[in-house]
């Protein structure tokens, strides 16, 4: 397995919710912003449909400044929302055209995608949030360096990507080793408290720690306590 190329200085996450990022792909974050790297985050929702008996209004707002909050925590500063509806994401044209703009608005050389496959293990099915916003991020990271795709897109120009990388759950091929940061990845997922208390009767602190323990353990082949895995994709030279 590869070191995960770091020739770069700016890359944008794009996941479907508030939480996506820091189950484990803060971790690697956090060691690219301490190398000087301007990473951004863009979050396709608000993720207002995901804290039972609380209702969208009120969780919107709230799990909006937890995922601020958890961006500080690893050096990010510009955070992103499109507003789709929570539970609701399509993937279709109109997705990529919005993924696509910002691609074009922040011109970043990595796109950084959650995982996207049916599952997480045998199972256990991955959310159609998450399989929509990864397949339509993957396609938009094309289209925002087609000046024909989405002819109406005028405000910025056409943006080549240099690699697009998906945290994968097994079948990476390259990785990061984010030994060194476990401990700020766990300070970040932290952030989101209220979420996370209602999600488990379990302490937050003993969720974060097993949550980030689970998603940058060892990988086979990659020479590092701590990783997280990607497949890469090259678009540019």
């Amino acid at each position: 397995m590869q070191h995960f190329p770091e020739d770069w200085q700016r890359a944008l996450v794009i996941v479907a919710h508030p939480d996506d990022i820091e189950y484990g792909v803060a971790a690697a974050v956090a060691r690219w912003t301490g190398q000087g790297k301007d990473v951004r985050y863009l979050l396709v929702t608000s993720g207002e449909a995901g804290i039972a008996g609380v209702p969208p209004a009120e969780s919107g707002p709230l799990r909006e400044a937890e995922e601020r909050a958890s961006a500080a925590v690893v050096g990010v500063r510009e955070v992103e929302f499109l507003g789709h509806p929570d539970g609701r994401i399509e993937a279709n044209p109109a997705l990529r055209r919005d993924l696509a703009a910002a691609i074009r608005r922040h011109r970043p050389e990595v796109v950084v995608l959650g995982h996207f496959g049916p599952t997480w293990a045998p199972g256990i099915v991955n959310s159609a949030d998450h399989r929509a916003v990864g397949r339509a991020g993957l396609d938009a990271v094309s289209d925002a360096g087609n000046e024909w795709i989405f002819p109406d897109l005028t405000e910025s120009a056409p943006w080549s990507v240099r690699w697009a990388a998906v945290a994968v759950p097994a079948g990476a091929t390259h990785a990061v080793d984010v030994t060194a940061t476990v401990g700020v990845a766990e300070r970040s997922l932290a952030e989101h408290r209220r979420y996370l208390e209602v999600l488990s009767p379990e302490p937050v602190a003993d969720q974060v720690r097993a949550v980030v323990n689970m998603t940058t353990g060892p990988l086979t082949g990659f020479d590092a306590e701590r990783a997280v895995g990607f497949e890469l994709f090259t678009f540019a030279g």
